[in-house]
This record gives C-alpha cells, structure tokens and sequence, in this order.
C-alpha cells in the first residue's frame, strides 16, 4: 500500500523543496519504490534542483487535460522517480488543481511512497496536498516567523480533515540540537523528525543541479536527511563514519596502546 507524504510549510524559503528533492532520492536508495511529486504549481522549483527542466511534459500538462500522469515521469537521482512541474506562467493558468486527485490515483499501483512537495503558504492549491496525504511533514526553520506559520499551517491540515506525522527543522546553527528538538516539540504540537543543519553545500548542490545528498554525501546536512528518511522508512540508520572520525578513532587507539598503564 502507498505511502503519501506532503512536505509543507507556512512561508516560503524554509527549504521544503530542497527537504524533498533529499528525502527522496534516499528513501529511493533504502529500496522504497518512490516518487517526487511537485504540486507547487505556480512557483515550481523541485525540477531545477534534479536537473529536470525543459522537459515535453510536466505536471502543468496532465492537470491541464493534456497528458497522463505515467508521461510526466522521469527518472531522478538515485533511482526516485520524479514528476516535475512546469515554469511557464501559461501552463500554471491552464492546470487545474482539482485534477491532483485523479494524477495520485494514476501513481498509487506503481510506488510504495509518493512525496508531494506542495505550495507555501495558505491558498486553495496549497490545501489539496494536505488533504490527500497520509501524513504531513512540516519544514520549520528556528524562528518565530516561521514557527508562527507552521502553526497556522497545521491548524489548516487539522481543519481540513488532514493529519501532521511531525516537522523537520531545517537550518539550525546552533549546536544544541536537542534543547531545539525539545523546544520546537513543546511549540508545534508534534513530533520533531530530525534536525537539519545549516549546511553551506545545500547551495553549491543546488547550483549543480543536484541533491546534497548526491554531491555532497559525507555532509552535516547529508548525514541529517540520512538520519530522517531512514526514520520514515522504518529502518535502523546507521551512522557513517567519515575520514576525520576514522583518523581520530585510529589516534585515541595508538594513544592507549603506547600511553596503557601510565598516568
């Protein structure tokens, strides 16, 4: 049975497109049969990350009337499967966003998870997304601005019959990463999924047209989303162990070989 998961947010530039265009590509590698969905439908962006544009068909296209879900399917990084939005002003006039039902409808026999990057903010398109998923996952960045429309955000999904599996809080730079995880459960309500450092590769990924889990893998912010999709698999992460901690390890053992018994 398919998995829909909606990644939303109350303002833009949290990073809920950069969240998804991660977590994807991961849950792709853990074995999860998985889709990117890009429902923001007129301020797309999912595609410029994954090196998807200029493409025949996009999502523009089958909530138009014009296409099949199954044509706007392209292959992404690490074995997702992505289903872009197009750019043009045209196309966001000619979609209808009632139509989003019908193009998960087409999905559900092919994907064991289907992510649905989904609009900022509070408007009619940006409802759909929260009613259809089994679980919305809020990206919250650590401040009052944008933890005040992550509240109003839930409040909506809650309203619309919707239901919030937790948040993400991406863009964190302090280092006290469960005094914020305790904090931002007590604010939201809900349950905090992972914390995502402020990461200076998200941008250099992002200029490369890919995700910084691709080119950047041994990140702080890879190693994050690592941590966050294996939880919504439901496998055991475990941790890597990078060049630097290796060398450390190899030290703090040649120390206690030649300094044993000594004080």
């Amino acid at each position: 049975m398919i998995k829909v998961y909606t990644i939303a947010s109350g303002k833009g530039g949290t990073g809920k497109t950069t969240v998804t265009a991660n977590l994807g590509p991961l849950l792709a590698q853990y074995g999860k049969r998985t889709c990117i969905l890009d429902a923001d439908v007129g301020m797309a962006n999912l595609g410029l990350i994954l090196g998807l544009e200029n493409l025949p068909v996009t999502l523009h296209e089958v909530l138009g009337g014009k296409a099949r879900a199954r044509d706007a399917i392209y292959d992404g990084p690490l074995g997702v499967k992505v289903v872009p939005c197009g750019l043009s002003l045209q196309g966001f006039q000619q979609s209808n966003p009632d139509r989003l039902k019908d193009v998960m409808t087409d999905l559900v026999s092919e994907f064991e998870i289907l992510i649905i990057d989904a609009p900022a903010g509070i408007s009619r398109d940006g409802v759909i997304p929260l009613t259809v998923a089994d679980g919305v996952v809020l990206v919250v960045n650590p401040e009052i601005s944008s933890i005040v429309d992550a509240l109003k955000t839930k409040i909506l999904t809650e309203t619309v019959g919707g239901h919030v599996e937790g948040a993400i809080i991406n863009r964190v730079t302090t280092h006290n990463d469960e005094f914020n995880r305790a904090q931002m459960e007590k604010l939201l309500g809900v349950r905090v999924l992972g914390v995502v450092p402020e990461d200076p590769n998200v941008r250099r990924a992002s200029a490369s047209r890919a995700p910084i889990v691709v080119k950047y893998p041994t990140s702080e912010a890879s190693r994050a989303f690592k941590r966050i999709s294996a939880d919504i698999a439901g496998i055991e992460y475990q941790e890597e162990v990078t060049e630097g901690t290796a060398r450390e390890g190899f030290v703090d053992r040649l120390a206690r070989a030649l300094f044993r018994g000594k004080r």
